[in-house]
């Protein structure tokens, strides 16, 4: 497998189980009360350290993951780089900022398994592209370099013009979404939105695998090499101008819906580094997300090799 560099956010989630969501002014009782490792960055990270080695104990040997994040510190920031260490991670470019908090998100879950977030960046904010400069050894060891839109757009931008300049391929999952350099869309190996967002960035609104071609088009004419949409329980089209698919995700019964998107990115970033064609690579991807939705929280939620290997479906 070839070296992923994932460079992002790093949240604890707070997450409240409830029937239904309130609307605005109302207040509603819930159930339980869990607290998990969160932030899409660490999200994509631990996915893909999980999902790159068959062995149960990943931090005997690592996984050829390596994470840059800013952490606050505090007790939170503790937490969350003892459970990048024990997912194998390389973890020696995750900074300590004493000024801000840990990243915190406020999630609220209903039975459905759909969720509300509020996210509070905290030190997430202040990871600056000054601070990749000390990281120059991650880059130049990457083959794939995966980002997400958490943190400063200048430091992403500043990511994917040094990854680019070192001809690597550059992954980006624009969540949430927001306005962007169009310079930036001309460095992207592949750009993974879901629906909402691939709408944001085209106009297009999409339902169906028509419109979701459609879409695929528009952001390719910005430049970019491949585009991946993912389609929730649909599964995720793929297009690049050689080439498009539409590959189904296995049915499963949902009870958290938290980071399956996140799943998705580290899994298929995984698979592009074993060098699997699209098809199998966006296959195994949709079949990771369906194992997360399975399992309450984030990171907690991403399957080992084994894990998906075993997955149960409703097919």
């Amino acid at each position: 497998m070839g070296s992923i560099l994932v460079i992002g956010s790093s949240n604890t989630d707070m997450v409240v189980k409830t029937s239904n969501f309130p609307t605005p002014g109302q207040t509603v009782l819930g159930g339980e009360f869990f607290m998990f490792p969160g932030g899409k960055g660490a999200n994509q990270a631990v996915a893909a350290a999980r999902l790159s080695k068959d062995d149960k104990d990943l931090s005997k040997t690592g996984s050829g993951v390596t994470f840059i994040t800013k952490l606050g510190t505090d007790i939170f920031g503790d937490q969350s780089l003892a459970g990048f260490i024990n997912s194998g991670i390389d973890c020696r470019y995750i900074m300590r900022d004493g000024e801000h908090p840990s990243g915190v998100a406020l999630i609220t879950v209903n039975e459905r398994g759909e969720n509300h977030i509020v996210v509070a960046p905290g030190a997430n904010n202040s990871l600056m592209p000054a601070d990749l400069d000390q990281a120059e050894l991650a880059f130049l060891h990457a083959d794939l370099v995966l980002m997400q839109l958490e943190i400063p757009i200048d430091t992403i931008v500043y990511a994917a013009e040094k990854a680019n300049s070192m001809g690597k391929k550059i992954v980006l999952n624009p969540a949430p979404a927001q306005a962007l350099p169009e310079a930036l869309f001309a460095t992207l190996f592949l750009f993974t939105p879901n629906e909402t967002e691939a709408e944001y960035y085209t106009g297009i609104n999409i339902h169906n695998e028509d419109s979701a071609r459609e879409a695929a088009k528009i952001l390719l004419s910005k430049g970019i090499r491949n585009v991946v949409i993912t389609l929730g329980s649909k599964g995720a089209f793929f297009k690049s101008d050689n080439e498009e698919m539409m590959v189904s995700a296995p049915v499963v019964k949902a009870v958290d819906t938290t980071a399956a998107g996140d799943v998705f990115n580290g899994a298929l970033c995984v698979a592009l580094s074993e060098s699997m064609p699209w098809k199998e690579a966006l296959t195994w991807a949709c079949r990771a997300a369906a194992f997360s939705v399975t399992c309450m929280g984030a990171q907690s939620s991403a399957p080992t090799k084994e894990e998906l290997a075993r997955l149960e479906t409703l097919d």
